[in-house]
């Protein structure tokens, strides 16, 4: 796991079968036994070497965060006059009414960006079409947000509870800690204004005139704007500091 915090201080949790170690210090991130460990700077790192059962833990936090994000936005979309996220189906927790396979290929390759198909909404129907859209994009990220905390808030219990003892609780604390990581990266990465995640529509709904309307031609590119995004070490110099100071508030 990338490590925003280097020389901090920090005691780190080295699990083992037949118990939790605890030493000062930096995280050895790979105890000669494998297994986990759990770093109250970093979070929760698998370290068995067994990639295909961490994508097995983590896929169905990744499948419920892309869910709730666009749930979230129909839901609003609905709550403020627009019935036509329901006509389409998207007023559900299914999530294969939601998936972009493009979006969840970003998320599983990267672990932190990615998104789902966007709900379309159509602004006529709000009574107020600027402030409408505005609520309907911060409704997807701010649902990632409140899932981080809670998931951050779990993983601390068990911490607390367990110590990280072994078995299934190292595989239930590894999805909980992804899951804050990638819901972060969620809300932090839907906030840029670039076509067509979240942060655009909030952008579009402030602009006017010509900066409006060559805004909008932008969407035309708008997969291969995000693809260079990903793709280059652009995102990662922009976004990571962004979420890895909001996992260090909340863990």
């Amino acid at each position: 796991m990338w490590d925003s915090t280097p020389g901090w201080r920090r005691f780190a949790i080295c699990c083992k079968p037949g118990g939790a170690k605890r030493e000062r210090g930096r995280a050895r991130q790979f105890p000669p036994d494998g297994g986990l460990c759990y770093n109250r700077a970093q979070g929760v790192a698998p370290l068995s070497g067994s990639d295909i059962l961490y994508f097995l833990i983590t896929l169905p936090v990744l499948l419920f965060a892309l869910t709730v994000h666009e749930y979230a936005h129909a839901r609003v979309a609905v709550k403020l006059g627009d019935g036509t996220p329901r006509w389409e189906g998207r007023l559900t927790l299914n999530p294969l009414a939601h998936l972009d396979p493009v979006g969840l290929l970003a998320l599983v390759l990267t672990r932190r960006f990615g998104w789902a198909k966007p709900v379309r909404v159509n602004p006529m129907n709000f009574e107020n079409r600027d402030a409408g859209m505005v609520m309907v994009s911060l409704a997807g990220p701010g649902a990632n947000l409140i899932l981080a905390m809670l998931f951050s808030i779990m993983v601390k219990f068990i911490y607390g509870a367990y110590g990280f003892r072994g078995g299934t609780i190292q595989l239930v604390a590894v999805a909980l800690d992804q899951g804050v990581w990638i819901n972060l990266g969620l809300a932090v990465f839907n906030l840029m204004p670039i076509p067509p995640l979240d942060g655009s529509k909030i952008l579009a709904a402030v602009l006017r005139g010509n900066a409006a309307r060559l805004y909008y031609q932008l969407e035309q590119y708008s997969y291969i704007i995000l693809l260079v995004f990903i793709a280059t070490p652009v995102s990662t110099w922009i976004l990571m500091p962004i979420i890895g100071a909001l996992y260090r508030a909340i863990m």
